[in-house]
Formats: structure tokens, sequence, C-alpha cells
């Protein structure tokens, strides 16, 4: 049997093709003017890619994935606060990505069920560098903010709600009725709490403030085990936040769990469910919530939908020794 190395395939490739280009070549450089030959600027690939969408369906709703953008940083110390770092590097050496790197995305989802548009979550909001991407992807959708009826927010972290206001700090979503966990509200907005809070968290409740402003006496809170539209219905996954809320979306006999921020990086907090993420506010309470959720999902076969899982953000989970498998959805060219 002949042995096809990757190396002799690749140099086979390579002399194929040279060869069939080497006759053919000549001629048209011959029959082409000059400055035709020099590689124009304008065809240079521009830096940054296309508007991030992608749709799929649960049933009869259609769900759109829309990419936020996307945060690179090195690794801080302690940012998984109960494993080495040797073994954060290794995880993530396991799955291919750099040591002592991080890159965290951000991907918000647009639900149209049947005439009802529902945005769960809405970003970073208008910010510099590489996030904050919803509104321009929404307009090169043809999707109008005005046109959106509901605004679900999952919990209060800048991430997820600092795209409720415009730069002017203005509503950016004119028409939609905003409703966010009444036990997050309860929390962030408790002056007591915020008076207790570390100086690291006092910039939170100050946000949160700001955010929800233009909303005076116009928010409405919701209980967990409610049905908040057609089919998404609220679950308390506290931990991460005191509200920290994931939902449920049914249609027909499919189903999707967005998870919210249940984890974050998959290659770490998937694979290692016990690990506890820096931004886990009560870390013990965090990862009791993803172990029960995670063995729900993965014995019932659910789709999950992670606000931090790589875009477009959907897979399955399978349970793996102690931990669990990521396996993303396959993509689908038409919907």
């Amino acid at each position: 049997m002949t042995d096809l190395s990757r190396r002799t395939l690749l140099a086979g490739t390579a002399g194929a093709t040279a060869g069939a280009l080497s006759g053919a070549l000549p001629a048209v450089l011959s029959a082409t003017p000059a400055a035709a030959q020099a590689p124009s600027q304008a065809a240079a690939p521009a830096a940054g890619q296309v508007p991030s969408a992608y749709r799929y369906k649960v049933g009869d709703v259609i769900v759109t994935a829309i990419s936020d953008g996307m945060r690179t940083f090195p690794m801080p110390d302690g940012f998984v606060r109960n494993a080495p770092k040797a073994e954060v590097n290794a995880a993530l050496s396991e799955a291919f990505l750099p040591a002592d790197q991080l890159s965290i995305p951000f991907t918000v989802l647009l639900l149209d069920i049947g005439d009802r548009r529902v945005l769960v979550d809405t970003g970073n909001g208008p910010a510099k560098g590489p996030v904050g991407l919803l509104q321009g992807t929404l307009a090169s959708l043809g999707v109008d903010p005005a046109s959106i009826d509901q605004v679900v927010i999952s919990h209060f972290h800048g991430d997820h709600i600092n795209g409720l206001v415009t730069a002017e700090g203005t509503p950016a979503f004119p028409k939609a009725q905003v409703m966010v966990p009444e036990a997050e509200w309860a929390f962030w907005m408790d002056d007591g709490e915020m008076s207790r809070a570390p100086d690291g968290l006092k910039g939170g409740f100050q946000n949160v403030r700001r955010v929800f402003k233009p909303f005076e006496g116009k928010v409405e809170r919701y209980a967990w085990d409610k049905e908040l539209a057609p089919g998404l219905t609220s679950v308390g996954t506290p931990g991460h936040t005191p509200g920290h809320t994931s939902f449920q979306l049914a249609s027909g006999n499919d189903a999707l769990f967005i998870q919210s921020d249940v984890t974050n990086i998959p290659a770490l907090f998937v694979r290692h469910p016990d690990w506890q993420v820096t931004f886990d506010m009560d870390g013990d309470k965090a990862a009791a919530a993803r172990r029960k959720v995670y063995d729900r999902l993965s014995a019932d076969k659910m789709k999950v939908a992670g606000y931090h899982f790589p875009f477009p953000g959907a897979a399955y989970l399978a349970k793996e020794g102690d931990g669990f498998r990521y396996v993303p959805v396959l993509w689908q060219p038409v919907l």
C-alpha cells in the first residue's frame, strides 16, 4: 500500500498545481498590462469580519444568534479560583487554545416567536474595540430596534445589560417591554447591599443604576418558573449572581436551554464543572447549579445556547468522566 503522508500529499499537490500553472502563467502575464499585474490595494481583505449572525429553528421559533464581539486578554492569576494555573493551561492546551490567554465571546439571542420579537440580553452596549457589535449587526439584518417587543435580561453584569441604552443614555429598544429577574433587581437595587459590597463590586451597583435610570417605573420584574413569552420560561440558576436566570424555550417537540452564564469558557468549565470562575459571586452555588443543569441537559440530549460559548453558541453536552464534553451543533446553511 502506498504511504500517503500529509507531507507527501502536500508536496504532490503543490507540484501538480505548479505544473499546471507553469505553461499558462507566462502567456497570461504577457497579455496583461504591467499596471494590472501589481496586486491591488483595493483587493486587500478587510481587517474585521462581516457581521456575525446565524439563524436556526427550535420548533416554529426562529432563533438568531448575534455576535456582540469577543474580548481576548492575558489570563490573570485566579481566573479559576479553585484550580492551579498550570491545570488551567493544560485544559486550554487540550482544547487547542493558547496558554496564558483567554478569549471570551458574547452572543445575544433574538427570538421570533410568532409575531413577537424577543431579545435575550443586550450585549456590551456602545463600546470601543472588539465588542458592542449588536446594533450594527441588527442593522445589517434589517432589524429595526423599534421592532423589538420584549427585552428579557438574565442578570445584571454589564456585558448583558449595557446594550439597553445608547451612547446618549436613551433606550436602545424604544418600544420594548424590559423584563428582569426579581431576585436580581432586589439585590442590585438594595442600597444596603451596595454599602456592604467590597470596593471592586461597587462599580457594578453604580452601573446597574445608570443603565436602568431611563426605565424608572417601566421595568417588569419576573419570578422564576414563569412563562415570559410563548414557550419561553425562566429558570433560576443562581450563583453566578444572586438572581442569575436561564431560560427554556419550547416549541412543539423541540426545546433549547438558554443557559446565560451558567458556564464561561466551555473548554474550562464544561470540561471541569466544579471549577469556579472569578466572575461567579457565589462559586459553590454556581458550581452546584452548573452540575444540576448539565446532568439534565446531557441526559435529555437537549440543545443549549451559551452566552460565552464559541459563536454561534449552540451545542450539546455529553457526560464524560467527571465532567462533560462540548459538542457543537452542525452548521445548517439553509434555515
